[in-house]
């Protein structure tokens, strides 16, 4: 009889790399109710995720930060075994941290690709939390494994500025060539007036992605999607709705 191994030979052998939004300061993330400021690069069964493994603890910058229902409901972690034995072979996830200092994003990228270099991955998703500090993490970890042989596609969002012409990322680099981007933050939109409203308003223009005069005489909002939580979801979740 034919093995599930044996279905799995001969597709590439894919990898998932989840950066972490680590940084202090209501920018945090709890793997296992441990900060993961205080983790190495590590390995986690996919569906550790769907458990629960991975708590948010962030409240800046709404667009770009992932909530436990992003955790619970990682759509590339679903796409990727969705696609197991069949166009590719999901050989592992690993979670790393986006910290502050240059020599913790120096080792804990490091681990990283040699982790992935040991599974081996023949190719790699990396999905970004945050932006402008975790750029570095980001393209730290592309560079890295793509020095390695590993090809890799990196899911960011952008800040380019209200006109979308500004540069992107705060950092950069030659070998990260493949990327998904799910929205520019800066983009100004336009909320219309509600006939409930629950919750204040009172800080409408000093949140990110507001401005003073956010709050029209009208009761709409004038905001960049940066003020709208998972508007620009570095996952690819973008969508999310209440009724």
């Amino acid at each position: 009889a034919e093995s599930f191994d044996a279905a799995l030979r001969g597709l590439p052998r894919v990898g998932y790399v989840m950066l972490l939004q680590s940084q202090g300061l209501l920018h945090d993330t709890y793997v296992y109710g441990v900060d993961a400021k205080r983790t190495l690069s590590t390995l986690i069964r996919p569906t550790e995720l769907m458990d629960g493994a991975i708590v948010s603890g962030n409240c800046v910058s709404a667009c770009d930060k992932n909530t436990t229902y992003h955790h619970l409901n990682n759509p590339v972690i679903r796409d990727l075994l969705g696609q197991h034995g069949k166009t590719l072979n999901f050989v592992g996830m690993i979670i790393t941290n986006e910290t502050v200092y240059l020599s913790d994003k120096v080792r804990s990228s490091d681990w990283t690709a040699e982790m992935a270099e040991y599974l081996p991955f023949d190719g790699a998703i990396i999905s970004q939390e945050g932006f402008g500090n975790p750029d570095t993490d980001l393209i730290m970890n592309c560079t890295k494994l793509e020095k390695k042989g590993i090809k890799t596609v990196v899911i960011t969002d952008e800040y380019a500025g209200s006109d979308g012409k500004s540069q992107s990322l705060a950092d950069a680099d030659e070998l990260v060539n493949a990327v998904v981007s799910t929205g520019n933050a800066n983009m100004q939109v336009v909320l219309p007036p509600m006939d409930r409203v629950i919750g204040m308003l009172d800080y409408v223009g000093t949140i990110a992605g507001g401005h003073d005069g956010s709050l029209r005489s009208d009761g709409s909002i004038e905001v960049e999607l940066q003020a709208i939580t998972g508007a620009t979801n570095e996952l690819g979740y973008n969508r999310l709705s209440a009724r």
